[in-house]
């Protein structure tokens, strides 16, 4: 799944290329929608919510709906100039929208459906408290984390009910951060609003160019971009020396919320200690 940082810049993308501007073509390569056709209605915004993107259109007649896509394991949004050459296979694309400025092009997307904008709520309205949306409530956020306090903490991290934009990669370093194992459960988590709040400075830090790090300084200013520094405390490191403590990277598994199929986890057992 993506972090909630990539969603937030494929977001930001589309929305720069494609807001105020008429579409001139649109091929939606789904059989549910295969043969609605947006052309001459008006891209008002594209906004993220969590991992989900919500490209909002206008007809003429001030109709309005939204394009709803969500890019699970391998999706991506991409822009070109129009009539640009893809970087992608032709057969991934799931979504084709054009105007006379950009061609915009969702490739192997999880999720691509249309539905009225009054109703998107049908769609993410049961999302928790976004790390990187206007809505954000950090008392909301820690208080569905805690109602379930049997839960392990890695799992009520991912669940996107109770806050949406956390994927693996923030659940295990956020987790480090706090020296909480991911498989604690959440009533034994001293410190869970910490723990919050340091995923969401994480995605922030994460928002603008460049690689994705982790390893911040004391003020809070990534260091991991520099030339031969690793990115993350513990993300893919498994037997990598820990930063702090030395002793190897472990990894394991972890169910994710509703009984799905378990997830990678990364772990200084030192720093982390396992719970009882």
């Amino acid at each position: 799944m993506p972090e909630g940082d990539s969603v937030w810049r494929a977001a930001r993308q589309l929305h720069e290329a494609l807001a105020g501007q008429t579409l001139i073509a649109s091929d939606f390569r789904v059989p549910r929608f295969a043969t609605l056709n947006l052309s001459g209605w008006t891209v008002d915004e594209v906004i993220p919510r969590g991992k989900h993107l919500l490209m909002r259109v206008v007809s003429p007649d001030a109709k309005r709906l939204t394009i709803h896509s969500h890019l699970k394991m391998e999706g991506a949004w991409q822009v070109y100039p129009p009539g640009g050459r893809w970087r992608k296979p032709g057969f991934t694309a799931r979504c084709v929208l054009r105007t006379a400025v950009a061609d915009a092009v969702g490739f192997s997307l999880g999720i691509v459906e249309v539905v009225a904008t009054a109703d998107e709520d049908s769609l993410v309205g049961f999302l928790g408290p976004d790390l990187l949306g206007p809505d954000w409530d950090l008392d909301e956020a820690e208080r569905r984390v805690r109602s379930r306090p049997e839960v392990p903490i890695g799992v009520a991290l991912l669940d996107q009910r109770n806050l949406a934009g956390i994927g693996n990669i923030y659940r295990c370093e956020a987790c480090f951060l706090s020296g909480v194992h991911p498989a604690t459960p959440v009533s034994d988590v001293e410190d869970v609003r910490t723990m919050i709040t340091d995923a969401k400075q994480l995605l922030e830090v994460n928002l603008g160019p460049g690689r994705r790090v982790t390893i911040l300084n004391p003020r809070g200013l990534p260091v991991g971009r520099m030339a031969g520094r690793p990115g993350y405390w513990v993300y893919g490191g498994e037997r990598r020396p820990c930063l702090k403590c030395g002793t190897p990277i472990q990894r394991g598994l972890l169910g994710k919320p509703n009984g799905e199929e378990e997830r990678d986890i990364y772990f200084c057992p030192k720093c982390q200690p396992p719970p009882a």
